[in-house]
């Protein structure tokens, strides 16, 4: 059975990563579906006096409580995968998943900010953000989430989906389905509404793997 870390000739799978992995995800998934919903985009993106509903407002309210909370687990999950592959990682792809893992954070928060800006704009006694001020917010938001932040975490994607294939711990179906992710993020993210979607997808699949894999593989006390 593969493992992650080296321990008596074999690679320890870190049961860590895959239950961060996990809330990871559905803290991201939740956030995004929240943005999307509270700051619509593309051919369904609202005017300035829509934002006005009390229930958009409160939606994206919600995202940006996530989301610091996405970051957090993420970089657990980054850090639990370090840890545990140790002396046998690649230090070429174990830089550029570090480094891409903590591009991707910071910018998904610079997203964030934006979004909340919009929010800031927006007074309390519920009147319309000046047209310049909506679309400069709305538009940075976007422009971070799926400009940037998704290319980070399709570079993040493909370096962990080579290395868990070298090192022997990730099947090759798995592997497959990192490197679509990847493509999809790369090519799709900043022109298809929803496309984000597929990272947290990618993580959840993961980090089940991850969680199932190192359920089977426990040595039993005292061995």
């Amino acid at each position: 059975m593969a493992e992650w870390s080296v321990e008596r000739g074999a690679l320890r799978t870190p049961r860590a990563a895959g239950l961060a992995g996990v809330v990871f995800a559905l803290l991201l998934a939740a956030a995004i579906v929240l943005v999307r919903l509270g700051i619509p985009q593309g051919a369904d993106a609202m005017t300035a006096q829509g934002f006005t509903d009390s229930t958009r407002r409160n939606a994206v309210r919600t995202a940006l409580a996530l989301v610091p909370f996405a970051g957090i687990f993420f970089l657990w999950f980054i850090g639990a995968v370090r840890a545990h592959v140790g002396a046998v990682e690649d230090k070429f792809l174990a830089t550029v998943f570090l480094g891409s893992g903590l591009v991707f954070t910071a910018t998904l928060f610079g997203a964030a900010a934006a979004a909340g800006a919009v929010l800031a704009v927006t007074h309390p006694s519920g009147t319309a953000p000046g047209p310049v001020s909506w679309d400069f917010g709305r538009h940075l938001a976007y422009v971070l989430l799926t400009e940037y932040a998704m290319r980070m975490a399709a570079v993040f994607v493909c370096s962990l989906s080579v290395m868990g294939r070298r090192l022997g711990v990730l099947p090759r179906p798995l592997t497959v389905l990192g490197f679509l992710t990847a493509l999809t993020l790369l090519v799709a993210a900043s022109n298809v509404p929803w496309a984000e979607l597929v990272f947290p997808a990618w993580s959840l699949v993961l980090s089940g793997y991850i969680l199932a894999v190192s359920g089977r593989a426990r040595p039993p006390d005292g061995v």
